[in-house]
């Protein structure tokens, strides 16, 4: 066990042996800046004062070459090897509302959604703790480093976790999911991170934007939403954006809710149509960041906003939201990790 001291601070914590400066900090109860978990984003950027690390990507994309020449490194993607003293910024935002937990978790059942999507479910011995819209950081056999997913369920007692996986070409870690695991097989489940969870306090209506496998955490929060009783009180704009109609999903899990079609609407969209789907398809045919500007109208200022998919999609979502209609950055959630 390393002991890390924050520079300027009274916080100090404990890290274990093989724990990233990132885990160990949240699991202090910490609030401590990241967003995505697996060095892509480059929130949990610090600077190493005294100590030695282990760096686990070199190449990780959260750090520029500025950033580099400043000696600046990434606490996701830092074990340390001995006492260390950082300088890194706390912030109360980042004060996690589950502390995470690396446990054992088993996997019990899966089912496909769509042709590239399935729903993998995982057991742990002690009960599954989250926030609706979170996500675990998953130690996948044979694969290096974690990957990131979110649940699709509500926390529960049993202890089950479900995401929602699309499997990419070539992605390591979805075709370990897909091809290689079976039911009975382990695996490491680290969480829950993220900030894009639901915020219950707030009394506007909800806009959830999801695409690809995005859909979990959406899912998730909408099930919060019902199973609260919120959607007394508040609707729900439910939109979904696939390249074409196979890979449309979501409404079956939406219409299980009390009030879908009421107080629950769906609103896919596709971005093209094939030649051989022209005439199945009658619904939406255009980007999903469209749609939603479209549907919310006058009211884009009531609403709060939750978003998971493409980094393209999420950009053109912000783009709208914040550059062409000043909606405030704190009705809207979203975590960069997809």
């Amino acid at each position: 066990m390393t002991e890390i001291q924050i520079e300027g601070s009274a916080h100090s914590f404990p890290c274990a042996p093989g724990d990233t400066l990132l885990g160990a900090g949240l699991r202090a109860g910490l609030g401590m800046p990241y967003e995505c978990t697996a060095g892509a984003c480059g929130t949990c950027k610090f600077e190493l004062l005294e100590g030695e690390v282990e760096v686990l990507w070199d190449g990780a994309p959260g750090l520029s070459a500025r950033d580099l020449n400043k000696g600046r490194k990434l606490a996701c993607q830092c074990r340390p090897l001995t006492d260390c003293r950082i300088k890194l910024r706390l912030d109360d935002a980042c004060l996690p509302q589950a502390h995470p937990i690396k446990q054992t978790a088993t996997l019990i059942a899966s089912n496909d959604i769509t042709h590239d999507i399935r729903e993998f479910r995982f057991g742990t011995d002690v009960p599954a703790s989250f926030r609706p819209g979170q996500f675990a950081a998953l130690q996948l056999p044979g694969v290096n480093g974690t990957r990131a997913y979110s649940m699709s369920n509500l926390p529960n007692s049993e202890g089950e976790w479900h995401f929602q996986v699309r499997r990419v070409q070539g992605g390591n870690g979805s075709n370990t999911l897909f091809d290689n695991l079976r039911v009975g097989d382990r695996i490491v489940l680290d969480g829950p991170y993220g900030m894009a969870y639901l915020r219950e306090d707030s009394a506007r209506d909800v806009v959830c934007i999801a695409g690809g496998s995005g859909l979990a955490p959406m899912v998730s929060i909408a099930r919060a939403m019902a199973d609260a009783g919120q959607l007394a009180s508040r609707r729900l704009h439910f939109f979904y954006g696939a390249r074409t109609h196979r890979d449309v999903c979501g409404e079956s899990l939406l219409e299980a809710l009390p009030g879908f079609g009421d107080r629950i609407r769906f609103y896919p969209a596709i971005s093209s149509v094939q030649e051989s789907e022209a005439q199945s398809w009658s619904g939406r045919v255009g980007f999903i960041h469209e749609y939603v500007e479209e549907v919310v109208g006058p009211d884009i200022h009531g609403h709060d906003y939750y978003m998971a998919g493409p980094p393209p999609m999420i950009q053109a979502v912000l783009d709208t939201l914040q550059t062409r209609h000043k909606v405030d950055r704190s009705q809207i959630y979203f975590d960069r990790f997809f």
